[in-house]
């Protein structure tokens, strides 16, 4: 077995949280910690882990994403995690941009069902991202240097 890793999941609820849950046969293996935000869906299925609520809405609302940079800047600093995974949305920016300040690395997974174009969260965090991972091969036409991992749910 490989080294064990501190690993921070980044996602907002719903169907990203999903996706990145369906990461979990990877991320039980790890020391880990999610942020997402406090919704219903989202305290259900993260029950019984280790968990730091961000601020949401984050879409349109400057006021929250300074909040989640603060929020961001503290954690990061404060664990150093070996390594921060996303699969968006809006709350992924701030984590990503801290992380490339303090040197973490982060890794992006795309979302399964955009295949067209590719997501605004891709799109902002891709330059602060060192693996990017797409699920379909038509994606890897829209991230360059993209890894295809297949379908994770």
């Amino acid at each position: 077995m490989s080294r064990q890793l501190d690993v921070l999941l980044v996602s907002s609820s719903g169907g990203h949280l999903a996706q990145l849950t369906a990461l979990e046969p990877w991320s039980r293996q790890h020391r880990r910690r999610w942020v997402c935000f406090d919704t219903p869906d989202a305290v259900s299925i993260l029950r019984g882990e280790d968990v730091l609520w961000a601020y949401h809405p984050t879409t349109r609302n400057v006021v929250n994403l300074v909040r989640n940079i603060g929020l961001a800047w503290r954690e990061l600093r404060r664990r150093r995690p070996d390594v921060v995974v996303s699969t968006g949305a809006g709350v992924a920016v701030p984590f990503f941009l801290v992380a490339k300040l303090l040197r973490v690395p982060t890794v992006y997974l795309e979302v399964y069902d955009r295949m067209d174009s590719p997501t605004l969260t891709g799109r902002l965090c891709r330059p602060f991202t060192d693996a990017m991972l797409v699920q379909w091969e038509e994606q890897r036409e829209l991230y360059r240097g993209a890894d295809v991992v297949g379908c994770v749910l």
